[in-house]
């Protein structure tokens, strides 16, 4: 096999192998080759790495099925994975309600994701959190004790130090962190209601939630404060946080919020996104003991919807 004939690496630069193609890569697809001198490395990581220009065929780019002939010479830079530059700051704009000694209250935009994941390595929340307050880097998730969902807008707090954090989580725990919600149903539900129902893994679906027979417990009140043709804005608040747990709630009674893409029904939407808007956060100060609170009015897109359903 062949051997590598020069490694580099410096602080700035990601590593590069070089190696000299030898009888045994000879008649061998590039992707065929590269899979069999860099074993350790997965298949998708080397196809991903040939599609970014970082594998050259004699200096130049190449494609997945090329064929070599031997005694070419190939040169692999190993860029990051994905998940190695999760963590990383990112000059992204924050809109920052409230900041102090032990908290952050950011408004966060519908369409930025909160915390690093599979699909989202980059641009989210926490890289914002590390580029404005590099300290975070210390604590668990940079300080993040609650999410919202990437399409969902509105309030959450982030913790600054390691006792505001162990805090903010055990308020969480406790039920006396206080949120409420802006929705936008379909349908006419009750002037208020309760749905109480737990909510886990879709047995099938497994990137949905649903209610289901021994999943978490969940609670989610409601109630409307304006009606429109087909439609109503409900308040909403969680006594419980589960993934997407007034979307599954109100789905599962037969009020999906509109513009829903993963439990609304199939069809026209209003709104691209879930019409859900995290409005009100109210919490006990770790550092001052007050109860404080917060509110973030709803996004331009949001306030489109109600203003198009009232002149409906």
């Amino acid at each position: 096999m062949a051997k590598p004939a020069n490694y580099t690496s410096g602080e700035a630069a990601p590593p590069r192998l070089v190696f000299q193609a030898g009888p045994a890569q000879a008649g061998l697809r590039l992707d065929q080759a590269l899979a069999a001198l860099l074993p350790r490395e997965s298949r998708s990581r080397l196809a991903r790495l040939v599609a970014e220009g970082a594998v050259l065929v004699d200096g130049e780019r190449a494609r997945p099925r090329h064929r070599l002939r031997g005694g070419e010479r190939l040169e692999v830079t190993l860029l990051p994975r994905p998940e190695e530059a999760a963590f990383r700051p990112e000059d992204i704009a924050l809109d920052v309600v409230h900041e102090d000694d032990d908290v952050l209250v950011v408004a966060k935009p519908a369409g930025l994701v909160v915390h690093p994941g599979s699909g989202n390595w980059a641009g989210t929340l926490l890289n914002a959190l590390l580029h404005r307050v590099p300290a975070l880097r210390a604590l668990p998730r940079a300080g993040i004790v609650h999410r919202l969902d990437k399409e969902t807008s509105g309030l959450l707090v982030v913790a600054r130090t390691e006792a505001a954090m162990q805090d903010l989580v055990r308020q969480l725990q406790a039920r006396t962190v206080k949120r409420t919600y802006l929705a936008v149903a379909r349908g006419a539900p009750p002037a208020e209601g309760v749905v109480d129902a737990p909510v886990g893994r879709h047995p099938t679906q497994r990137t949905r939630m649903a209610v289901v027979p021994g999943g978490k417990p969940a609670v989610t009140r409601y109630r409307v404060r304006e009606r429109f043709p087909g439609h109503a804005l409900l308040e909403c608040e969680l006594e419980t946080g589960r993934t997407h747990q007034i979307r599954v709630h109100l789905a599962s009674v037969g009020f999906a919020l509109e513009g829903d893409p993963v439990y609304g029904p199939r069809g026209a939407r209003r709104l691209p996104r879930q019409a859900l808007h995290a409005w009100r956060l109210a919490f006990i100060h770790p550092g001052s003991g007050r109860r404080v609170a917060f509110e973030a009015p709803p996004p331009a897109d949001f306030v489109a919807l109600l203003a198009a359903l009232r002149g409906a």
